[in-house]
Parts: C-alpha cells; structure tokens; sequence
C-alpha cells in the first residue's frame, strides 16, 4: 500500500473520531463551516469559546506536528491564486450546500442522513469537475 493513502486513511480516523466525540459530548454535529459560520454572524452564543478552542486546535496540531512529519507532501499548488480561488470556490459552496466535507460527509453520513449522502454526493462530483477543467483543460493545477 503507498504512504499517500495510509496517511489518507489515518488522516480520516482522526476526522471520524474527532466528529464522534464531538457528537457524544456536545451534542451537535462537527460541521467546520458551521463552527465558524456561528463565530462570524454570532449565532454562536454559549458556545462562542468552544468554537474558538476548536478552531485553534484545528490551526496549531498541523504546527505542532510538522518537526515529525515534515515528509508529507499534500501536492498543493505554489500558484498563490489558485489557492485563493479554491478557498473562496470551497467557501461559497458551503454556503449553497448549508454544511461541509465535516458536516455532510464525515458526521451526516454516520448518521445515514439523506441530506448528508446527496450533499456528499455533490461535492465530490462538482471536485471532479473542478480537476478537470482547471488540471486538463486550464492547466493551473
């Protein structure tokens, strides 16, 4: 098995885990765009400083674990632009799907939520699409 997808698959164990918790003690879904959707239009309410004590956590374990894995290469482009669009392409296509990867994928599925699956369903079709115009056809990726 190559590297790349045993790093996948525990990359996933770790998202898996860290929704199921999530779900077990607090009670909501482990949805990143709707964590921060509730910081940034102040729906988050009580809960305000756990949003924020995820998000750092979200930001720093990268950080903190580099010097172990410094190996591991994501295959991200340089193209400072293309990076750019593609967060702002993720971005507005959360808002139009009301959830992420996270939330959809990862926590709706468990669930065997109908929306989870549709959405999920989406998002990868509309990813495939994305790699073919911009890696075959537009060649910036």
């Amino acid at each position: 098995m190559q590297q790349d997808w045993i790093w996948g698959l525990i990359g996933g164990l770790l998202i898996g885990t860290g929704g199921a918790f999530y779900l077990l003690f607090n009670g909501r879904i482990m949805g990143a765009s709707g964590i921060i959707g509730g910081l940034v239009d102040g729906s988050a309410g009580n809960t305000k400083w756990e949003r924020v004590a995820f998000l750092i956590g979200v930001f720093l374990l990268p950080i903190i674990l580099y010097p172990l894995y410094r190996e591991v290469n994501p295959h991200i482009t340089d193209n400072f632009a293309v990076l750019v669009a593609a967060g702002l392409l993720v971005g507005v296509g959360t808002r139009f799907a009301n959830g992420c990867t996270s939330g959809h994928g990862v926590c709706g599925m468990s669930r065997l939520s109908v929306r989870g699956f549709v959405a999920t369903c989406c998002y990868i079709f509309a990813g495939g699409v994305g790699v073919v115009i911009f890696r075959h056809i537009l060649g910036v990726i």
